[in-house]
């Protein structure tokens, strides 16, 4: 954290404003939805005086927005690596994607939620117009990415890898909607059947 904050000249009092002014953007458009988050609601959210101190710090909507997204995907990348940190065999690594998927929707569901939100944000003029791009590529266009090295190395066998990792990203989906309908739902369990199911169809 200090490494970024001297990168950006950003003082401990700055970062800490921001940090808190992300949180409450995330927070507000977990609860309401993207097209009905504005600064105003930011503002009460983050206990702030004035909507000008969001504008000091972020310019406009889509620097802020643009914070977000990349808080948003840091914090799911660092929960999924260290999940499957150690893990080298295409397989597991699938194996571990997978169940990371379905364990980072209990762990962090506002995320999940504001994810979401920010792949429908597309038609927001005054937006980050690369959220939406960024998001569906975090769902999906790694993952492609993942399944045809599998494929070149030997370790999958012959499927369409964009179709594969569609289905993929779409079975989580569920998962988190039903989560969404009943937060008892067992999701080590569902995380355990998807990924053998995944692993079996995708194996060489």
């Amino acid at each position: 954290m200090q490494e970024v904050q001297a990168e950006l000249g950003l003082s401990v009092t700055e970062a800490a404003r921001r940090a808190q002014i992300i949180g409450a953007t995330i927070a507000t458009i977990s609860d309401l939805g993207y097209h009905k988050t504005s600064f105003a609601k930011i503002k009460e959210r983050a206990g702030l005086s004035s909507t000008r101190i969001i504008s000091y710090h972020f310019t406009n909507k889509a620097g802020l927005m643009q914070a977000v997204v990349t808080t948003a995907t840091g914090m799911k990348d660092k929960f999924l690596e260290d999940r499957v940190q150690g893990t080298t065999d295409r397989a597991g690594l699938l194996c571990g994607y997978i169940e990371s998927e379905i364990a980072f929707l209990g762990s962090y569901p506002e995320l999940v939620r504001v994810m979401v939100e920010m792949a429908s944000s597309g038609s927001d003029a005054e937006g980050w117009f690369m959220s939406a791009p960024i998001v569906e590529e975090f769902r999906t266009g790694r993952l492609e990415r993942q399944l045809k090295q599998g494929q070149a190395e030997g370790a999958f066998g012959d499927f369409a890898a964009d179709v594969m990792a569609l289905s993929i990203a779409q079975a989580v989906d569920g998962v988190a909607a039903k989560f969404s309908a009943d937060p008892k739902l067992d999701l080590e369990r569902y995380g355990r059947e998807l990924a053998d199911l995944f692993v079996k169809a995708t194996a060489a």
